[in-house]
């Protein structure tokens, strides 16, 4: 009687498939992937020896994008799958009355983390978003990365249990974040970032179901989607977005 494969299983027959599809072609790894893992490397560099040639271009192993792909192109086919952070934050913004642009920017304040680099995410993030956002969206999202170290009593926000539980009691912020967030004290929309640092929930409800959909009219009207497709734009950050689409490519 025919068994069902162990998931052991499933994961080498995954393996093998993404090997043919490859073929003969070589994959390539930026130094960021190798500097993680502690090594100060480039891998393979560009496979002088091996005989093959390098993956450039599409990556058969990742989803296919379609040929001017949209923000939820980008959610369902390269971000990570865990969004729940992202989709219940902005479903508090919702709840709790802010303006759709700062829904959005609940929704988005950590796209960096969930689709391209963690370190400096609020900075990366506003960079990923700017020419398709309100600027005040974009300033939000780069600011709350410093904001949330710090609480603010007038609106309810303490210094998040989690980030002792991460960080440790004795973490102290980089130089760095402590300046940006004097400047951030003063700005005029210094209450717009805080926000998102409010409504950034670091505990979930599994008992919460958000779905995208409920956000889709809000991106409609708020984020600038580009006819060409995001990466095809000639925009400062469409560089950024091709590297998510392609993100082994050699050169």
């Amino acid at each position: 009687m025919a068994t069902n494969p162990t998931m052991s299983e499933r994961a080498d027959a995954l393996e093998e498939q993404q090997i043919r599809e490859l073929g003969d072609r070589l994959v390539t790894k930026s130094l960021l992937f190798h500097l993680a893992d502690g090594e100060q490397s480039l891998g393979n560099r560009f496979g002088a020896g091996t005989g093959k040639q390098l993956l450039m271009g599409e990556d058969p192993r990742l989803p296919p994008m379609p040929d001017a792909p949209t923000l939820l192109d980008f959610f369902r086919l390269r971000f990570a799958p865990t969004q729940a952070h992202l989709l219940q934050s902005a479903n508090l913004a919702q709840k709790n009355g802010l303006p759709e642009k700062m829904v959005l920017a609940c929704l988005l304040h950590d796209i960096a983390v969930i689709g391209f680099i963690r370190a400096d995410h609020g900075y990366w993030g506003a960079q990923l978003l700017e020419p398709y956002v309100d600027e005040e969206v974009s300033w939000a999202i780069k600011m709350h990365q410093c904001l949330r170290f710090y609480p603010d009593e007038s609106v309810g926000y303490a210094y998040p249990d989690n980030y002792r539980r991460m960080f440790g009691d004795d973490y102290e912020p980089e130089p760095y974040i402590a300046a940006e967030y004097e400047r951030a004290k003063n700005h005029k929309w210094y209450m717009s970032a805080r926000m998102i640092c409010v409504n950034d929930l670091y505990s979930f409800d599994p008992d919460v179901v958000v779905e995208m959909e409920q956000f889709e009219d809000i991106i409609g009207r708020h984020f600038k989607q580009p006819k060409e497709g995001l990466g095809n734009d000639n925009t400062p950050a469409s560089h950024m977005w091709r590297t998510l689409r392609r993100p082994c490519n050699p050169l």
